[in-house]
């Protein structure tokens, strides 16, 4: 990227947000601080108003904007793909603000970036095999929750449990939000369970934004809770189990989550999973019929035949 491309983008972030750190700058444009130092310094010169707090950042002041964001073909390309993802893998109220979005951003086109997009329009898809949320649970409370997220406001959940399958109130108060094996979770400090809890939000039967505040500092992270509970909320198992070397490949493409090795042994497959729970994963294992022999752990060995024999007797 050259210099004046650069300092127009630098112009655009510091408009994007209320106080822009040195460092965000450095690192979006892999450049060094004295080269910020440099190009914000160029942007005053030129008559564009940057202020700067010490220790903090830089911003624009008030009052200042920017004329209309063109947008360039590539860049209208990804807005385009990421309307697809939304509209699939979103819940409704985070589709339709998207979608909403997605109308102005399209407005300020040029014509042939308009007719470029209307070209991908039906050639971009996104498959998801999400079964549908029924009406109980509307799952349509994401924008509520990002809302609460950046007002720092208690949150009021009817959350419906699926171990015990009761339906219990919470108040919590939110540190972020998580998009992972094909559901959306709210990871939050759970008042009723003094702890941290991650609510799915397809099984969220209604949210209410309360007006009473809470102290995000006193909490992790988000990147603190990743870190420190990863994907599971207890000590993984982990599970060795071989596959016929034509069955090893299907698998590795579609079990995605809990598979960390693979290795050759005589004509199998040896694949080694950490699964977080035994009895789900013997449930998928059965998928495969009689070609799974299990290496370890016994347990699961244990598990399986009970399975087996549930399966048994339904069927007689």
């Amino acid at each position: 990227m050259n210099r004046i491309d650069r300092l127009s983008a630098i112009l655009i972030q510091l408009q994007g947000k209320k106080v822009v750190r040195a460092a965000e700058i450095a690192e979006r444009f892999d450049i060094s601080l004295r080269t910020v130092y440099r190009d914000v310094r160029a942007l005053q010169e030129a008559g564009v108003p940057v202020g700067a707090e010490a220790g903090t950042g830089y911003y624009l002041v008030e009052g200042y904007h920017l004329p209309p964001v063109m947008f360039s073909r590539e860049e209208a390309a990804a807005l385009l793909t990421g309307e697809k993802l939304m509209a699939n893998l979103s819940d409704r109220s985070n589709r339709k603000e998207f979608s909403n979005a997605m109308q102005k951003i399209k407005a300020v086109l040029r014509g042939s970036e308009k007719d470029f997009l209307e070209s991908l329009e039906d050639n971009i898809a996104v498959v998801s095999r999400r079964p549908p949320v029924g009406e109980e649970f509307p799952n349509r409370f994401l924008s509520d929750i990002q809302y609460s997220l950046g007002k720092q406001q208690i949150l009021q959940l009817d959350y419906f449990a699926l171990h015990n399958e009761t339906l219990t109130k919470r108040d919590v108060e939110p540190i972020g939000i998580i998009f992972m094996s094909g559901n959306w979770y709210l990871i939050a400090w759970c008042r009723l369970r003094h702890g941290y809890r991650n609510f799915r939000m397809d099984r969220i039967k209604n949210v209410t934004v309360s007006t009473e505040p809470y102290d995000r500092t006193r909490h992790i992270t988000l990147k603190e809770y990743i870190d420190k509970y990863a994907e599971y909320d207890t000590q993984p198992y982990e599970v060795k189990v071989r596959f016929p070397a034509s069955f090893a490949r299907r698998i590795g493409e579609q079990f995605y989550y809990g598979l960390v090795e693979e290795r050759a042994v005589g004509e199998c497959t040896e694949m080694t999973f950490m699964a977080p729970c035994l009895e789900w994963f013997g449930r998928w294992l059965l998928t495969w019929g009689s070609a799974p022999e299990i290496v370890a752990p016994q347990e699961l060995v244990e598990k399986m035949q009970v399975l087996a024999l549930e399966i048994k007797q339904h069927y007689l």
